[in-house]
């Protein structure tokens, strides 16, 4: 085991060991199967690519729950490896820290090596996914991301080791964003949408903000699932990016995934992904799949 993983662990049993201390909440599994959604690769409670306003966890609004989630994205030229852990507080307030390393695989950036760590906090604003099946109110949650970028490795022969020679302003900032999600129980349908305010380029991975533009903007991302059996969801992401960088055609997110959910224990996702152009070092357009495992309590 890393120690990066170790980490993770210690700071989910903080968090938990926090809230029992307050005396109010007692550890339970009493939401629906699936309704805490997939880890998404920022480390947040929803889909692969894009946050729900689900609370993530099993635990219902006297109760909490964590998990560990661990990823790995795959294109022709680029490997993203993600880990994470996130806690649910009260079916109301969500706390995540990841960890992303992309990687190159081909030539002049086989060598490529970024990092960056992520802070999330979702809170649960209004409505219910489960409860509320005879109004059209769908759950609605504000988040907050913060990620810092740890750097450039790999590229000291273009005499680059910080995503700012890329043309980014700055190696740290905060997205925010406010989704809302409703679950049709009776047609075994969830839909979501996700308004983000983000100067993040490829997520924060070539920084944020840039030499084409360097302010806030309004992004759009939408998934769709459909539970094709209680324990199996087939879904769709569509997720919308800024273009901040000369070095970089940044483009639109989407994937089409399927989750498995053998029980609240554990779930497991595969996808295939569409990423768009990552930089213009290696210009096409990158496709690939995507594998995530996530167990909690």
């Amino acid at each position: 085991m890393t120690v990066r993983t170790c980490e993770l662990r210690r700071w989910a049993a903080l968090a938990v060991c926090a809230v029992a201390a307050q005396g109010a909440l007692a550890q339970d599994m009493g939401k629906l199967l699936a309704t805490g959604g997939v880890s998404q690769v920022e480390g947040a409670g929803g889909g692969g690519l894009t946050p729900w306003a689900l609370i993530t966890g099993y635990g219902t609004a006297d109760s909490y729950g964590a998990n560990l989630h661990a990823t790995r994205l795959q294109t022709q030229d680029y490997a993203l490896a993600g880990y994470g852990v996130a806690v649910g507080i009260a079916d109301r307030v969500e706390l995540s820290l990841a960890s992303q390393e992309l990687t190159g695989a081909l030539a002049p950036l086989d060598r490529l090596r970024i990092r960056q760590d992520i802070v999330g906090v979702k809170v649960r604003l209004a409505g219910d996914a489960v409860y509320d099946q005879a109004f059209a109110m769908p759950q609605v949650a504000l988040g907050l991301q913060y990620k810092r970028n740890k750097g450039v490795a790999g590229l000291d022969a273009l005499g680059v080791s910080s995503v700012t020679q890329l043309g980014a302003k700055r190696t740290s900032g905060t997205d925010l964003y406010a989704s809302a999600t409703k679950l049709y129980l009776a047609h075994s349908l969830l839909l979501n949408g996700t308004l983000r305010l983000t100067k993040a380029n490829q997520m924060g991975l070539l920084g944020f903000g840039g030499d084409r533009r360097d302010q806030y903007q309004a992004m759009a991302e939408a998934s769709a699932a459909y539970l094709l059996t209680r324990k199996l969801v087939l879904g769709a992401e569509y997720r919308m990016k800024p273009h901040n960088l000369g070095v970089d055609h940044e483009r639109a997110y989407q994937d089409v995934f399927l989750a498995y959910f053998p029980n609240r224990q554990l779930s497991l996702t595969a996808a295939y992904v569409a990423l768009g152009d990552i930089t213009i070092f290696n210009p096409a357009r990158q496709r690939g799949w995507y594998l995530s495992a996530q167990v909690g309590f």
